[in-house]
């Protein structure tokens, strides 16, 4: 999906005008860009949370040549899914326990070691 397809979905969704949708996907991307480098972490329920992570200055070396190269400390933008979103991903509903087989079958009597 890209960030036309992101707008025309929310401008058919909410029956808005396009450059409505624009200015509102716009307006989300500068929010969250900022609180970032703010240093802020976002969280959005059910969807997931946003912050930046800290690198350590490394020496590297340049593929094409072989040299190596000092790398700055950075920050880089991270973002880590909820729960819920991992779980809609993976075809489960947000409320249902995710499958697993026992690796011990159970005893006579229903009960389990």
């Amino acid at each position: 999906m890209t960030r036309a397809d992101l707008i025309d979905g929310i401008s058919r969704a909410v029956e808005l005008k396009r450059k409505e949708s624009e200015i509102i996907v716009e307006s989300v991307f500068e929010s969250i860009v900022k609180s970032l480098r703010a240093g802020d972490k976002i969280e959005i329920r059910g969807f997931g949370s946003f912050r930046t992570r800290q690198r350590k200055a490394r020496t590297g070396r340049n593929p094409k040549t072989g040299v190596r190269v000092d790398v700055p400390a950075k920050k880089i933008p991270f973002f880590k899914p909820s729960k819920e979103l991992k779980d809609i991903v993976n075809g489960l509903q947000a409320s249902e326990p995710p499958t697993a087989s026992p690796s011990v079958p159970p005893a006579p009597g229903g009960i389990s070691a």
